[in-house]
């Protein structure tokens, strides 16, 4: 039986052909991160030293002695380019350099094993509603951010160090391939277009050559995955975050949720002020008129009597059937009484679709996790009814890693994002604002043409 050692190993060999595939992915990141760089510092750079010759020039012979010709009006023309560049190109450079720094934190997570936290400050919003950000405060967001800074600096390192690592194993193969692999299958006839001569050692016979270059490819495979390992470690190192950056962005994350909580809660006391004020109120006063009269007239009018009180008894058999319908609407008894789990049941059941629940609970979430939860399922069952085209949906609960998960699908005509879409609106936006109170995220996978399945995940404890 093989042990867990050798186990690792074969494991690792086989997943070199990939890891090197990966390796290559990595260093394609890496090129186009140094493009980037040269973008970012290159306009500053161009720029300072220009007017730095201009002003040296200045002190050394004064204004008099300057001339706008010669070296002086050629360091004049890069200035201006230089700031040009700084004007139009600095930005859109920065906000690319950014996403290569997404980038390399979900890859390393994916191909690694090594996930990266971002610490990414959010865009602020324009001082005019509708117009996008000026030059100033897009550069201020940028630049303030350290994030920013941590990819900048990962730019430079990996161009150096992340280099040195990536071309390990992409040294070993193609000396493997170009060197030995190709001249000795050109001795034997194949490849006899590449003119690549054999090398020169004693005993360099075509097996030989042959068995060395496989043998470079193979250790070149081999070191991949772990050369990877390294090369995840080293951006960890650099673009992890600070603790003191994740506790700023921490602090923003709970104030903005706060707040959104508290408008929320204070949108829902509002309909609840409308709905009693409008419905079960009106009725309750419009009762108390009815049993007025009828008081009045029990003594002269029996009958008209009997008839207000008739009208007064459904009045306030319907004034209780509209008190009911709200307290549901605030918190379900089925949600207090069964859980989650048996009120997304019931939902089901008054969902105009075809609604097929699955999974299962093994305890109960937190009420306020509970009643989120149900809310949220209750919106995109609403979603799935008005837009997606369809008369049946799915709904998945499942309890892992620490988080509720729930899921709803059709099989709609898609198009759903937060920000509005065929099956959208702004109503999973305020799912979002809903789910974040607790730490949630909302995943959304709506490709146009359909399915849409929406996922929320809420971290809790079960009772």
């Amino acid at each position: 039986m093989a042990t867990s050692g050798t186990v690792g190993v074969l494991r690792t060999v086989r997943g070199g052909p990939v890891a090197f595939a990966r390796a290559v992915g990595f260093l394609g990141l890496l090129l186009a991160g140094v493009a980037l760089l040269v973008f970012v510092v290159g306009p500053v750079l161009l720029a300072a030293t220009a007017f730095g010759h201009i002003m040296q020039d200045f002190l050394r012979r004064g204004v008099d002695g300057m001339a706008l010709g010669g070296q002086t009006g050629r360091d004049l023309l890069l200035g201006i380019i230089g700031l040009f560049c700084c004007r139009f190109l600095v930005p859109s450079a920065l906000l690319g350099v950014r996403w290569l720094g997404m980038a390399t934190r979900t890859l390393s997570g994916q191909w690694c094993g090594v996930p990266i936290a971002s610490a990414y400050r959010p865009e602020p919003a324009s001082a005019v509603p509708g117009r996008r950000l000026t030059y100033k405060e897009r550069m201020n967001w940028l630049l303030n951010d350290a994030a920013t800074w941590h990819d900048l600096v990962w730019l430079a390192v990996n161009a150096v160090v992340g280099l040195a690592l990536l071309l390990v194993p992409l040294t070993l193969v193609g000396v493997g391939l170009v060197a030995f692999i190709i001249p000795a299958l050109r001795s034997v006839g194949l490849l006899h277009d590449l003119a690549v001569p054999p090398p020169a050692f004693p005993g360099n016979s075509q097996s030989v050559i042959f068995l060395i270059g496989l043998g470079f490819v193979a250790l070149g495979t081999w070191s991949a995955p772990w050369v990877l390992r390294g090369y995840a470690g080293l951006a960890r190192v650099v673009l992890a975050p600070s603790e003191q950056t994740a506790l700023e962005l921490r602090v923003m994350h709970l104030a903005q949720t706060r707040r959104e909580t508290l408008d929320t809660g204070a949108a829902e006391l509002r309909r609840i002020e409308r709905d009693l004020h409008d419905g079960a109120q009106a009725r309750l006063v419009a009762m108390g008129l009815t049993l007025d009269a009828a008081g009045r007239l029990i003594d002269t009018d029996p009958a008209a009597a009997r008839a207000l009180l008739i009208e007064a008894r459904d009045a306030s058999a319907r004034a209780l059937a509209e008190l009911r319908d709200l307290v549901r609407g605030i918190h379900p008894p089925v949600l207090a009484d069964r859980g989650i789990a048996d009120a997304v049941r019931a939902l089901a059941l008054d969902s105009p679709l075809r609604v097929t629940v699955t999974g299962s609970l093994p305890g109960r979430p937190p009420a306020p996790v509970e009643s989120a939860a149900y809310f949220a399922v209750s919106e995109l069952l609403a979603n799935v009814a008005k837009h997606s085209g369809v008369r049946a949906a799915e709904v998945d609960l499942r309890y892992s890693a620490g988080a509720l998960r729930i899921t709803v699908r059709d099989n709609g005509i898609g198009g759903a994002h937060a920000a509005g879409g065929a099956t959208g609106g702004t109503g999973l936006r305020g799912i979002e604002r809903r789910l974040a109170a607790f730490d949630g995220v909302l995943v959304v996978t709506s490709p146009a043409g359909g399915p849409t399945a929406v996922t929320m995940e809420l971290p809790c404890a079960l009772s």
